[in-house]
């Protein structure tokens, strides 16, 4: 799949949101808010983007996505366990019908044996339900980046497309 970020991507994820009357809110880590800068670069956003919670630190993710300190503690901060809790909690306290949560590691620094620079959790929940994925992805800090940005988008379209929405 491109790193490239395109208004096409966005304009596939608004149109399903709209044909659903779902409203998506996001929490990102690793992004920075990346996810969030695409889904507001086509003009009606406004009305199924609620917006996102940027929880780059382990407080910010406790703080305003309701992430335990065990959690933390026991899995790390870029962990499935972590990256649930932050989509669960996104969906929660923005209130919306749909949720997408990022976690990872884009270097350059950071990287361990066990999860070496590249590494992303993914959380992605449609009306309670969470769906959880890790990724290794290859490249520089803004490659890892965009491709998380690319795939989380992507994922989330996919989600919405399954018979059950």
């Amino acid at each position: 799949m491109s790193t490239h970020i395109d208004t096409h991507l966005v304009s596939q994820l608004a149109q399903r949101l709209r044909q659903l009357n779902f409203n998506l809110s996001t929490a990102e880590s690793c992004t920075g808010g990346g996810i969030g800068h695409w889904l507001t670069s086509i003009s009606g956003s406004s009305v199924w983007y609620q917006g996102g919670f940027v929880t780059y630190s382990n407080l910010g993710k406790i703080r305003d996505l309701g992430v335990s300190l065990e959690t933390l503690e026991r899995e790390g901060a870029v962990s499935e366990a972590v990256a649930k809790q932050m989509v669960v909690g996104c969906a929660e306290r923005a209130g919306t019908d749909a949720a997408i949560a990022v976690t990872g590691i884009a270097g350059p620094d950071g990287g361990t044996h066990e999860k070496p620079v590249g590494t992303v959790c993914f959380g992605w929940s449609v009306n309670g339900v969470a769906r959880i994925e890790t990724q290794v992805f290859k490249g520089d800090r803004s490659g890892v980046r965009a491709q998380s940005v690319v795939h989380a988008i992507s994922q989330m379209i996919k989600f919405l497309d399954e018979p059950s929405n």
